[in-house]
């Protein structure tokens, strides 16, 4: 039997890969790493509460391809669009990248993209 392959829903694709986050939310600051992340946000662990909606700054520490000494820092905004518990304690949470520059953006979807297939699925226009 043959697997189906899952369409990807999401415009901008995901990946599983632990990047070094800072995150700063209501006068807390919280040093983690991404569980996964996309062009326009990020899913990771910290170990406060912090309610959906809050606005939060973000440095996320890129490495370039190909070295492991030269890294990108981008800082930008977001908001917290999830906040789940973890059963081993702490918080998940869902970062959509608010305010970004396109230049960072554009650094985020490079570094994505080296790990996707090289012919991914085409996106298709939502209705």
């Amino acid at each position: 039997m043959r697997r189906s392959r899952i369409k990807e829903k999401r415009l901008y694709p995901r990946i599983a890969q632990k990047i070094p986050l800072k995150v700063a939310a209501d006068g807390y600051g919280f040093i983690t790493a991404t569980k996964n992340v996309s062009c326009i946000g990020a899913y990771c662990h910290i170990k406060k509460y912090v309610p959906p909606f809050t606005k939060v700054k973000i440095r996320l520490t890129l490495p370039v391809a190909g070295t492991s000494r030269k890294v990108y820092h981008l800082d930008c905004k977001g908001v917290i669009v999830r906040s789940e518990d973890e059963k081993k304690g702490g918080f998940n949470i869902a970062i959509f990248f608010n305010e970004i520059n396109e230049a960072q953006r554009k650094t985020i979807c490079k570094y994505v993209n080296q790990f996707l297939p090289n012919n991914p699925p085409k996106l298709q226009k939502r209705l």
